[in-house]
């Protein structure tokens, strides 16, 4: 049995999760030091002084330190040389903030800061002795756009280090709790349930996803719609507008403040069109597939990676255009839907599958 120190400085949402997660099902003892997940970008910079103040105190003697993409791995363990410096490492790759695509509103993308965080990510993926990225589409977008931002400086690039990092790098898939969604199912008998069940932000691409279904609604498709997810102050405003257009179709709208609440919404959802236009996984898609929600999915970022190909042609769409020729499809063939099973799909992502896989590798990097 490993002693395996996790370091998280953004412990909330789906991060948590993950940590828990893997704590929980691994043979491993799993030491778990973070911080409240919020104000991530002060998280990305001064993380690693906090949390190194943590360890420097604390008796934890770990076999391997694991990471995570929102600390800056070369400051803490600079801070910890004297107990850190013969501990093997490895950085877990959520996110990135060099191919994560940046609100156009953000102040640091406006003023053309927002370059430090991703050098963040790149020196923390060079100084671990080991990388480990959520998706292959994940670690291929990191080295591309790692590539880019080498080049854009004068002199001195350094461009042979993103070589280092492919070479010590490896896929490892999130694991998802997927099996606790089983004590919630429940059953639905309307007309077709459209679910959404994202992040309120721009980067899962609203827009597109709402123009749709008043595409729909226009062209006098029965439907209802739930839509759930974690929503903020600064939420884009097409889902006020279609809160009122789809007013009559909506029957959920807001966040889910108990897990009961939000799984037995998956359980009813039939269909699940997906818009986004960043995501390096898709833990919320793949929850939704468990529960038997159709999906329809653009051939675009990691999905396609994550269907095998007897999913793909019926489940892949390749522009808006055929989003909505295959959502009203799915909509008139709702009876026959509604006795598919698509729980395969994902449940090779489930932790009672994929914590061997975790273990197993994470061994071999102090062997």
């Amino acid at each position: 049995m490993m002693k395996i120190l996790l370091l998280e400085p953004y412990y909330t949402g789906s991060h948590k999760q993950w940590a828990k997660g893997y704590q929980q099902h691994s043979i491993n003892r799993i030491n778990i030091l973070s911080m409240k997940g919020q104000f991530w970008k002060w998280r990305m910079h001064g993380g690693a002084v906090t949390l190194a103040n943590k360890f420097n105190q604390s008796q934890i003697q770990p076999d391997l330190i694991l990471a995570t993409d929102m600390l800056d791995l070369s400051t803490f363990l600079s801070l910890t040389r004297k107990k850190t410096s013969t501990i093997p490492t490895a950085i877990y790759f959520h996110e990135n903030q060099l191919s994560y695509p940046w609100s156009p509103t953000d102040r640091d993308y406006q003023e053309n800061r927002n370059k430090h965080y991703g050098f963040i990510n790149y020196t923390s993926a060079l100084v671990a002795d080991h990388v480990l990225f959520n998706s292959k589409y994940h670690q291929d977008s990191f080295i591309h756009e790692a590539h880019l931002l080498l080049k854009h400086f004068p002199d001195y690039n350094e461009l042979e280090t993103l070589s280092q990092i492919e070479k010590k790098s490896n896929v490892l898939n999130l694991g998802l709790d997927l099996k606790r969604f089983d004590f919630h199912q429940t059953n639905y008998n309307g007309p077709p349930l459209i679910l959404w069940n994202h992040r309120w932000e721009y980067d899962k691409n609203p827009e597109t996803f709402f123009n749709t279904l008043f595409q729909l609604d226009s062209d006098g498709i029965d439907f209802r719609l739930a839509v759930l997810g974690e929503n903020f102050k600064k939420s884009p405003s097409i889902f006020n507008q279609a809160h009122e257009k789809l007013n009559k179709k909506i029957i959920h709208f807001g966040y889910c403040e108990s897990f009961n609440d939000y799984a037995q919404w998956l359980w009813k959802s039939d269909i699940q069109p997906v818009t986004n236009i960043q995501d390096f996984f898709g833990t919320s898609i793949m929850e939704a597939v468990y529960c038997n929600t159709y999906p329809l999915l653009p051939n675009r970022l990691t999905y396609p990676e994550l269907l095998t190909k007897e999913y793909q042609l019926e489940h892949i769409y390749k522009n808006d255009t055929d989003l909505l020729i295959k959502l009203k499809d799915a909509i008139i063939n709702i009876s026959k839907i509604r006795k598919m099973k698509f729980g395969a799909i994902s449940k090779p992502y489930d932790w009672s599958t994929m914590v061997s896989v975790y273990d197993q590798l994470l061994l071999s990097f102090i062997d």
